[in-house]
């Protein structure tokens, strides 16, 4: 998660790599923008505050820059600033955005790509991060998009996230903390358990394939949800089991699945359910653990039993 002091080093000591690069003649850009969209994104103009009826728009999707198409923004991160300009909290990706010194406005953003001028950032966002990437709309293109969010804890990340790479429909699978109380917290700190944080793992997932309700089936049914703050030999707070959700659809949802579980269950289902906050991805060393390290023996005799149950129990949902 990029924070206000992120911002200034990339303005200051260098941008990040960006996926790759888009160059055209300015007569080329002319041919293929409005006056509009041109003037705003290679001229570094800004457009009327709320000129724009994209402000008012949350429906999921992403943001892709007018000029080059690169992907730039989730609709996830975007909230009602009410400044008149679409506002987001973070970028899709870390270099899809560059930052430059303004002295007038703060810290200009371009497209990372092609260099178009989007707006600029500034450090009075919603937490945890805190930036406000205030955007001309014009400058965008509304993607649409199936693919959804869920984050869910149910001890160890390891685990968690080796079952659900296995879903059909599932997209993407990262480990990572939510639900605490510092920003971008280690694992070291997390496992102090001073945090608060809960090892979580993220699923990216295509809606159109997969439902949050079988998502959520599937984690109440591949660890112990009656356990109070452990999973087998894994204690501690960190361990807990919790679904973070994003609405009220979600929270039904879960409040459903939930009541499901504590029906099948004879002990009571201490599953916590919270309101999604932030999510804060682990080391790479924590990533596609299983994966990556099949032959070590906490693999073969934690993960792998688990991987069989759930490839038992969900057999109509594996990919």
């Amino acid at each position: 998660m990029l924070r206000w002091i992120d911002v200034l080093k990339f303005a200051t000591v260098g941008n990040p790599v960006p996926a790759g690069k888009i160059e055209r003649s300015d007569a080329q850009w002319r041919a293929q923008l409005t006056a509009e969209q041109y003037r705003v994104t290679r001229q570094q103009g800004t457009e009327r505050p709320f000129s724009s009826g994209m402000c008012e728009f949350f429906d999921p999707g992403k943001y892709a820059c007018i000029c080059c198409g690169t992907m730039l923004f989730d609709s996830g991160e975007k909230f009602d600033s009410g400044t008149g300009w679409p506002s987001f909290t973070q970028p899709i990706q870390e270099n899809a955005i560059s930052y430059h010194k303004d002295g007038a406005h703060g810290v200009e953003v371009r497209c990372n790509t092609c260099g178009a001028h989007l707006g600029h950032v500034f450090p009075d966002g919603p937490v945890p991060a805190k930036l406000r990437y205030c955007i001309n709309a014009v400058a965008l293109k509304k993607i649409e998009s199936k693919e959804r969010k869920a984050t869910l804890g149910g001890g160890c990340f390891w685990c968690t996230e080796a079952i659900f790479q296995n879903l059909r429909g599932v997209v993407k699978v990262e480990s990572g903390y939510s639900g605490g109380e510092i920003p971008n917290p280690t694992y070291r700190e997390v496992c102090s358990g001073r945090t608060g944080h809960a090892e979580v793992i993220q699923i990216t997932y295509d809606s159109d394939k997969l439902s949050y309700e079988d998502i959520l089936r599937v984690h109440m049914g591949t660890h112990n949800p009656t356990t109070l703050n452990k999973q087998g030999a894994d204690t501690g707070s960190q361990y807990r089991s919790i679904i973070f959700y994003r609405d009220d659809e979600e929270k039904n949802i879960a409040t459903r699945v939930l009541a499901e579980a504590s029906e099948a269950h004879e002990n009571s289902v201490v599953t916590g359910l919270a309101p999604f906050q932030a999510f804060f991805a682990a080391e790479e060393s924590h990533q596609d653990y299983y994966k990556r390290n099949q032959s070590k023996p906490y693999c073969d005799a934690v993960i792998e039993p688990k991987l069989a149950k759930f490839r038992r129990t969900f057999v109509h949902l594996l990919g």
